[in-house]
């Protein structure tokens, strides 16, 4: 019920409809799996051989249930990304959930998809695409670790824009407060203010709304406008963004506190660490800003 109050049902069932578009979803045999059944094929008409892994289990039919390139292999392999090569066609469009379907990741025909672009490209396309959001967004906002890409969409449509740190209450805090309607982070969670948690559902749904928004005068053509078409169109407005979060474990902590500690010392002086990349890596552009961040929470005042 609540699905049906913030996407366009018909729209994206004329698109699960249309011969040119094929579907596959992965529960990773999660809880997922009894939503995905339900809305995908009994509401929208997909067909259960789009449904992997659908069935919950309790210890996940052995699986890892994390949506990520390494553990949903067989969504990978399906969607054209695996080591074998297959003859079979994959599908258009590829997504999956992680155990307790707050998290996901999305494909497309042999293409990976980002969770720092898809939280950019929701953001970019969902006042046309999804009526929840038709009157506007109140604010966007990005977990630290996640690339800057939303950041450039936020500035373009002139949108309030907030970098919190890792942990979903703060972009709970935002949203409570009517300063944020989509959400992401860089660990596949992506999600808006219709519930106070991240929605692995809700973000197929907002990727199958985006495609058949694209596609709305185009079902009965020759080619579909592709996840990949959306993405590298995405880039070619906004520029394309990277990044990577290092995560050092089992270390030990005298010689961290030291390591950290020099690295606070090095980003007050932006020149010398420039020089220093030039002579070893000439070909890198300048380091144009570094911090150690911290956040200011705007509704409650804490400190992170």
């Amino acid at each position: 019920k609540l699905m049906k109050t913030i996407f366009d049902f018909e729209s994206i069932k004329k698109l699960l409809a249309s011969p040119k578009f094929s579907f596959c979803f992965d529960g990773l045999h999660g809880v997922a799996g009894a939503y995905a059944k339900r809305m995908f094929v009994d509401e929208l008409g997909a067909s259960e051989s789009s449904l992997l892994n659908c069935v919950p289990k309790e210890d996940f039919g052995g699986g890892h249930p994390d949506p990520n390139l390494t553990y949903a292999k067989e969504l990978v392999e399906r969607m054209g990304l695996g080591k074998s090569s297959s003859n079979v066609e994959p599908p258009e469009f590829g997504a999956a959930a992680d155990g307790d379907a707050d998290r996901n990741m999305v494909l497309g025909k042999r293409f990976f998809v980002t969770p720092s672009d898809s939280v950019a490209i929701i953001a970019a396309n969902a006042v046309q695409s999804i009526p929840y959001f038709a009157s506007g967004l109140k604010g966007v906002a990005r977990s630290m670790p996640t690339s800057a890409a939303l950041d450039v969409v936020a500035k373009n449509l002139n949108l309030k824009f907030f970098e919190v740190p890792t942990g979903w209450k703060f972009f709970g805090n935002l949203m409570d407060a009517g300063m944020c309607s989509v959400c992401g982070e860089e660990s596949f969670g992506t999600g808006s203010d219709h519930i106070r948690e991240k929605d692995g559902i809700w973000a197929v749904l907002a990727w199958l709304s985006i495609i058949a928004y694209k596609n709305k005068d185009n079902l009965g053509g020759d080619k579909l406008v592709s996840v990949e078409d959306i993405v590298l169109q995405h880039w070619a407005t906004y520029g394309r963004h990277y990044y990577t979060r290092y995560d050092y474990e089992n270390v030990d902590a005298e010689a961290a506190k030291e390591l950290m500690a020099n690295l606070v010392k090095m980003q007050s002086a932006l020149s010398d660490v420039n020089k220093l990349i030039k002579e070893i890596q000439p070909d890198v552009a300048e380091v144009v800003s570094a911090d150690e961040f911290e956040y200011k929470d705007p509704v409650d005042g804490s400190v992170s």
